[in-house]
């Protein structure tokens, strides 16, 4: 089977869909085969919608590395007192998220 066109939502080919579906409609396929002589019209739909956080979760207990620039002398004070140390090799401050429960320690 050959693909020959895939229009999206609102181009011609997809209203009625478009109408019939709303929001849900992703996209529209149209597909070709030879053999058979037909055509065929494939759709993609959102069938479910939940609420996501896309913030990224590190767990409470880890430690991080966090590079602090020469000049930022505050979000350094605010590593040490989270119990952070420097660290040579890694060039970084080392530091568990414990310290800074319910902030976020690099809002730079």
């Amino acid at each position: 089977m050959d693909i020959r066109t895939t229009p999206t939502p609102g181009q011609y080919g997809t209203k009625q869909l478009l109408k019939e579906y709303g929001y849900q409609l992703v996209g529209v396929r149209y597909r070709y085969d030879k053999k058979r002589s037909k055509r065929y019209k494939t759709i993609k739909l959102i069938v479910d919608e939940q609420e996501w956080n896309s913030g990224v979760s590190i767990p409470m207990d880890r430690r991080v590395h966090v590079g602090v620039e020469y000049g930022e002398t505050e979000l350094r004070q605010k590593v040490k007192f989270a119990g952070g140390f420097w660290v040579v090799e890694k060039t970084a401050w080392v530091f568990s998220c414990k310290g800074f429960k319910g902030s976020d320690p690099l809002n730079r």
